[in-house]
């Protein structure tokens, strides 16, 4: 199958090309980056430059695709102004599904976020209903980060209501790689007290990248929405004593997979996609968050 994924070198873009070069397929990764003028490694996946809110470049890039992966994105709301950020995501997703669209391609995976429920970097903070979070929980964002992301899924079920292409967004948890975790989840393993609007929860890049793999694959009809999260949480606390000592009663505890539960269920994404993630924090920290040796 020939794959375009967009966001090719930043850290999910990286992954999800890997995966799916390993899966069999043709990738073409899409980024801003400029290309390298010098021969290709052997099995090399083609690259183009592209800037995805101009149109016709998003057109450009689509044409000849199989399916879209659609991970490029401004990643939060806070190094920005706003309207670049919302203008940006926004844009070129409609640009990607519009092309993909007038151009019968049949398959299109989109990046989503965890924070489309709203309560991540809110003006007015407020908590999630209850706990796990699942695909169920109403969204309410009020940044332009997540009303882009939220907007972005609204134009996949608009693709699917005028057209038959098949779409997947994904929302992963904060995404880790070997790189990061000691510096974001480090702090975690190491005192509960650490948060953030996550609720512990986390997923890992090639998890992740394992995800997209099987979403570009998938013949689910219309539009599903996945979260993708790892199923314990960062540093492996007991999640009802430690909501419950952080929020009292303010967030609904709903029923847990396992005692160390995530903040975000992946039930669905289990039950339809069937994604099992492989890796967890343990994999890459000790109990002190600090790096494994060796």
């Amino acid at each position: 199958m020939r794959v375009v994924v967009t966001g090719a070198h930043g850290k999910v873009g990286r992954a999800a090309v890997k995966a799916l070069a390993e899966a069999g397929h043709e990738v073409t990764g899409v980024d801003l980056t400029r290309p390298i003028w010098e021969r290709h490694e052997p099995g090399e996946p083609a690259y183009k430059q592209a800037e995805l809110t101009d149109a016709g470049q998003a057109y450009a890039v689509v044409y000849g695709a199989d399916a879209v992966v659609h991970a490029a994105a401004i990643p939060d709301p806070t190094a920005n102004a706003p309207h670049v950020v919302f203008q940006n995501n926004l844009m070129a997703t409609f640009n990607l599904i519009e092309a993909a669209i007038r151009l019968g391609v049949p398959r299109f995976v989109n990046i989503s976020s965890e924070t489309v429920p709203g309560y991540f970097f809110a003006d007015r903070p407020f908590l999630p209903d209850y706990a796990p979070v699942d695909e169920e929980h109403p969204a309410r964002p009020q940044d332009p980060y997540a009303l882009s992301k939220h907007f972005g899924e609204q134009l996949m079920d608009a693709a699917v209501r005028r057209s038959d292409i098949r779409c997947i967004s994904l929302r992963p948890s904060w995404v880790q790689h070997e790189g990061n975790y000691e510096r974001n989840i480090g702090p975690q393993v190491r005192d509960a007290a650490m948060i953030g609007a996550g609720l512990w929860s986390y997923t890992d890049v090639y998890d992740l990248a394992d995800a997209i793999v099987l979403a570009v694959e998938s013949d689910l009809p219309g539009h599903e929405v996945f979260y993708i999260a790892a199923p314990d949480n960062a540093g492996g606390h007991d999640f009802a004593a430690k909501l419950r000592e952080h929020y009292g009663d303010r967030i609904e505890l709903r029923p847990l997979s396992r005692p160390d539960s995530s903040g975000i269920s992946c039930d669905k994404a289990h039950r339809l996609l069937g994604w099992t993630p492989k890796r967890s924090w343990r994999d890459y920290l000790d109990e002190n968050g600090r790096t494994r040796q060796g």
